[in-house]
């Protein structure tokens, strides 16, 4: 390590997405006195249900409360899940209907890897340069219970989201990643990964081209009345519309209480390295897979488009903190995978949040007389909140297009949580016991 310690000379407490695309002050718009839709939140969800509105011919306004960017959609790793990624949260969802039904946990499955194919879709019909590639995925294992966890599920993720999974023991694992830390892992064929800023800035331009309107820096601050009826009253004035989107995620605000006390926001912090020396990053991830693992307290990475650095994400902390205190963090993280990168600096850090729920499934329904809202992505956002957004539209349109399994889900809550999470510092200490006494058992 230098003498300076883990962060280079030039490091910038902002994401390293931003170098491609940087959110900006937009030229101001009117708030219109009424619209059709009005869609709270700018982030995937909001302007991918934006865009099908208007390519159905329906008047939407889309209200950001920051700069259109700014949020999470800039933020996250880039990963792009087929399914895979919805958690525990299948554990537990019970048969439908007679014996042999098709289980929720199926159904759920095989409409989230409907997000991935959307998303290469859209990215094609909107001609969204952001580095699309269907590179796969690596999960490791750190221990060997985990392994068989994975195993347990393979045979699912094949035939309800096409995963197109395979497990490989630790003794084939450096096929995947140079890396000793797993006890093996499952392998992802159906999966992706894509320019995060990039591909916001391409569905941006494609709400613009979409005759979307579009005005940032107007907080939504409540928000009364039923479809066909509503009045939100925001920080530049009133807009009534006929119906409402939700799609605010991990900053859903008190405009919302009935949806702000099922999600729990949740900070997820990221590193960028400098460029690694020639051939350094090749040899890390050999495929260009991306990669996750299993602990309670997650770490998922990949090397950068451009093949130079490192990009290196976790739950640091699973509230906001400084670089000062995530970056060290994600760098002790880093270098118990790879040793190779002990000397590595770090070029930028950031933060962005998250939401989750407490099924951990991503979740569309109406509340308050025909409210919609899409949130909870639980860390799969780009393809669940792209999936979400969209078939929301898709639902106030119309055309008989079939009940998504995620509507189907009741959004839960818990008895005596409003909607500030207190309770984060004290999940993160459990996690990282039960963490360490995984490992201790698996010696």
């Amino acid at each position: 390590m230098s003498k300076g310690g883990i962060f280079h000379p030039d490091f910038k407490a902002m994401p390293w997405w931003w170098e491609a695309w940087q959110p900006k002050a937009e030229p101001p718009v009117d708030l219109p006195a009424r619209t059709t839709v009005a869609i709270m939140g700018g982030g995937y969800a909001g302007l991918n249900a934006a865009i099908e509105l208007a390519r159905g011919g329906v008047d939407c306004t889309v209200m950001e409360a920051n700069d259109f960017g700014f949020g999470a959609s800039t933020r996250n790793g880039g990963a792009v899940s087929g399914g895979v990624s919805l958690g525990k949260g299948l554990g537990g969802k019970r048969r439908l209907g007679d014996d042999g039904a098709e289980t929720l946990a199926d159904r759920l499955l095989n409409d989230s890897s409907d997000s991935l194919s959307l998303v290469e879709d859209i990215i094609r019909r909107e001609n969204i340069d952001c580095f699309w590639e269907r590179s796969g995925r690596f999960a490791g294992a750190v221990t060997r219970k985990h392994y068989d966890m994975l195993a347990a599920k393979v045979d699912q993720f094949n035939q309800h989201a096409n995963a197109q999974c395979m497990m490989l023991p630790k003794s084939l694992q450096h096929q995947e990643i140079d890396s000793d830390f797993y006890q093996g892992g499952m392998l992802v064929q159906r999966s992706g990964k894509l320019h995060p800023a990039l591909y916001y800035k391409g569905l941006l331009d494609a709400a613009r081209r979409h005759a979307v309107r579009l005005v940032s820096r107007t907080r939504v601050e409540a928000v009364s009345g039923r479809r066909g009826a509503f009045r939100l009253r925001t920080s530049r004035g009133e807009i009534a519309a006929d119906e409402v989107i939700v799609a605010t995620n991990g900053y859903t605000s008190d405009a919302t209480p009935q949806l702000k006390r099922k999600v729990i926001p949740v900070a997820s912090h990221i590193i960028a390295t400098e460029e690694l020396p020639d051939g350094l990053a090749k040899s890390l991830i050999p495929q260009g897979r991306t990669i996750s693992d299993t602990p309670r307290v997650l770490c998922y990475y990949r090397i950068s488009p451009d093949g130079k650095r490192m990009l290196f994400g976790g739950r640091a902390r699973f509230t906001a903190v400084s670089p000062e205190v995530s970056a060290p963090a994600l760098h002790r993280f880093m270098s118990a995978r790879f040793p190779q990168l002990r000397e590595a600096r770090v070029t930028h850090a950031w933060t962005g949040n998250i939401a989750f729920t407490f099924d951990f499934l991503p979740h569309m329904g109406q509340v308050q007389d025909g409210m919609h809202y899409c949130l909870g992505c639980n860390g799969s956002g780009v393809a669940m909140m792209t999936y979400l957004g969209h078939q929301t539209a898709r639902k106030i349109l119309g055309g008989g297009n079939r009940v998504s399994a995620f509507e189907e889900l009741e959004l839960p809550g818990q008895f005596g949580y409003g909607g500030t999470p207190w309770f984060l510092p004290l999940v993160g200490t459990y996690y990282r016991f039960r963490d360490r006494l995984d490992r201790f058992l698996d010696r």
